[in-house]
C-alpha cells in the first residue's frame, strides 16, 4: 500500500532550494526605510542586511553567525518576524545539504519548530504563505507522532486555502493515527464523497489504509460501510475476494454466519470470479455438499478443475466429487418436487426445491419457486428473500434482485447487501 513517508514530509519541508517565506528586504538606507515594510531597530539593520546576502548565496558558514546576531538584537515584532524569516530558511539550508550528503539518513526537523511558530504567529506573513508554514508545521508534528498536533495544522493549513493533493488525506491519518477512527472515517467519506461529486475516484490507498484502522478498532459497522464503497469503486476480482473473507469466511470476520450464510458468499465469490485456489473451491464444494446441493458441489469442482486452481489429483476433490455423483443419482427428478411444491400447503418444499434449482444454476426455475415459497409462508423470509435475489441477479434482473435484497433483513442482511454491490459494480479485471 502506498503511504505518505517521513523522507517525503522532509523533502516536503525542505523545499528545492529556495526559502519557504520569501525575505523581506532590508532596507539600505532612511530613504528605504520610510517606505511601507519592515521597520527594524537601528543595531540590528547591518548584520541583518550581511544575513541576507549570505543566506541568498546559501552560504551557511557566514550566515550563521550573522542571523544568530539579528535574533540576539530582535526587540520590536518586525525584528523577531525577520529573525525568524532568517532563522528558517538558514536551517533549511542546513536540511538540504545533510539530505544531499547523505540522502538516506533520517533528518532533524526540529529547529524548524521555532521560526515556523513565530512566523505563524506573525500578522507579517502573507497571506498566500501562510497555509504552506501551517502545512510544514503539521507535517514536523506528524513525523514526531505528535497527531492531535498534526490534525490541527493541517486542518488551519486547509482554511487557509493551502493547496496540496494529499492534504485532505493527511488530515485522516493524524486523526485515525492519533486514534480517532471515527473522526479520520468521517473526514475520509467527505474526501470520497468529494471525489464522487466530481467524477474521479479516491485512490484505492485510501480504502485500504482507512479499513485497516477500522478493523483494527473492531468498528464492524464503519468497516462495513467502507468495504461497500470500496468495492463499488474498485470492483477487480481480488478486492471481492478480500472483502468477502473479512466480511464473514475467516477467523474474527466482521460477522458470525452461519454455514448456509457462508454459501451465499461463496456463490458471491463465484459469481464475482473471485475464487482464488483450491481451498476456496474445496470449501465452496463442502459446503454445497453438507446442504444437500449435490449439483452444484460438482459444478464447483468441476469449475475449479477447468481453471487449474484445483488439481485433478486432490484427493479430498475425488472423494468429494464420487459421493456427489452418487447423491446426484439418488436425488431424483427436480420436476416433480417442483409440482409437489406447488401442491403443498406451505413454503417449506417450495423453498428446498428452490434451492436445489439455484444449485443447478437454473436460476429462472429457482426464482418462481422462491416467490411460491415465499406467498405460501411458513419459511424464514429473509433467507428466501436473499436466494430469490441471488437466483435473478444472476439471470441478469438487476431491478427485482436489488428489490428483493432490500427487503432482507436479520443476518442475513449483510450478505444480501454485499449481493447488490455486485449488481451495481460487476467486478472488473
Amino acid at each position: 500500500m502506498k503511504t505518505f513517508s517521513k523522507l517525503a514530509f522532509a523533502f516536503a519541508l525542505t523545499g528545492s532550494a529556495g526559502a519557504l517565506v520569501a525575505m523581506p528586504a532590508v532596507a539600505k538606507d532612511k530613504k528605504e526605510e520610510a517606505k511601507p515594510g519592515l521597520k527594524l531597530s537601528p543595531d540590528i539593520i547591518k548584520a541583518a542586511q550581511a544575513a541576507q546576502t549570505a543566506l541568498a548565496a546559501k552560504d551557511v558558514a557566514t550566515a550563521t553567525p550573522l542571523v544568530a546576531q539579528v535574533e540576539a538584537g530582535a526587540k520590536t515584532p518586525d525584528d523577531k518576524y525577520l529573525a525568524a524569516n532568517f532563522r528558517l530558511n538558514l536551517e533549511q539550508l542546513k536540511l538540504q545539504a545533510a539530505s544531499a550528503a547523505n540522502p538516506n539518513a533520517p533528518q532533524d526537523n526540529t529547529p524548524l519548530i521555532a521560526p515556523l511558530d513565530t512566523l505563524i504567529a506573525s500578522p507579517n506573513v502573507p497571506p498566500e504563505a501562510r497555509g504552506q508554514l501551517l502545512y510544514q508545521r503539521g507535517a514536523i508534528a506528524y513525523n514526531a507522532r505528535q497527531f492531535a498536533q498534526a490534525s490541527q495544522f493541517f486542518a488551519q493549513a486547509k482554511a487557509a486555502g493551502y493547496a496540496n493533493e494529499n492534504l485532505d488525506m493527511l488530515i485522516v491519518k493524524a486523526k485515525m493515527d492519533g486514534g480517532d477512527t471515527t473522526g479520520g472515517v468521517a473526514d475520509l467519506n467527505g474526501v470520497i464523497d468529494k471525489a464522487t461529486a466530481a467524477g474521479q475516484k479516491a485512490p484505492e490507498e485510501y480504502y485500504r489504509y482507512a479499513l485497516s484502522k477500522e478493523l483494527a478498532a473492531k468498528d464492524n459497522a464503519g468497516s462495513f460501510g467502507l468495504m461497500r464503497k470500496y468495492l463499488t469503486a474498485y470492483p477487480t476480482a481480488k478486492n471481492w475476494r478480500d472483502m468477502i473473507v473479512i466480511y464473514g469466511l475467516q477467523n474474527g470476520s466482521i460477522a458470525t454466519l452461519d454455514n448456509g450464510q457462508k454459501l451465499d458468499l461463496f456463490r458471491l465469490m463465484r459469481s464475482t470470479k473471485s475464487l482464488a485456489d483450491q481451498v476456496d473451491y474445496g470449501d465452496y464444494a463442502q459446503k454445497a455438499y453438507d446442504r444437500g446441493l449435490p449439483a452444484e458441489t460438482l459444478t464447483v469442482l468441476s469449475e475449479g478443475a477447468a481453471t487449474g486452481k484445483m488439481p485433478a489429483t486432490n484427493s479430498a476433490s475425488k472423494l468429494l466429487r464420487s459421493t456427489a455423483t452418487e447423491a446426484l443419482k439418488n436425488q431424483g427428478s427436480l420436476a416433480g418436487l417442483a409440482a409437489k411444491a406447488q401442491a403443498s400447503p406451505n413454503g417449506k418444499l417450495a423453498q428446498q426445491t428452490a434451492d436445489a434449482y439455484l444449485g443447478a444454476d437454473d436460476n429462472a426455475k429457482a426464482a418462481d419457486l422462491y416467490r411460491a415459497a415465499l406467498q405460501k409462508g411458513g419459511v424464514d423470509a429473509d433467507v428466501v428473500n436473499l436466494r430469490l435475489g441471488i437466483a435473478l441477479a444472476r439471470s441478469g434482473d438487476k431491478a427485482g434482485a436489488k428489490t428483493a435484497f432490500a427487503s432482507v433483513n436479520g443476518a442475513e442482511m449483510g450478505v444480501a447487501q454485499l449481493w447488490t454491490v455486485y449488481v451495481d459494480a460487476p467486478p472488473t479485471a
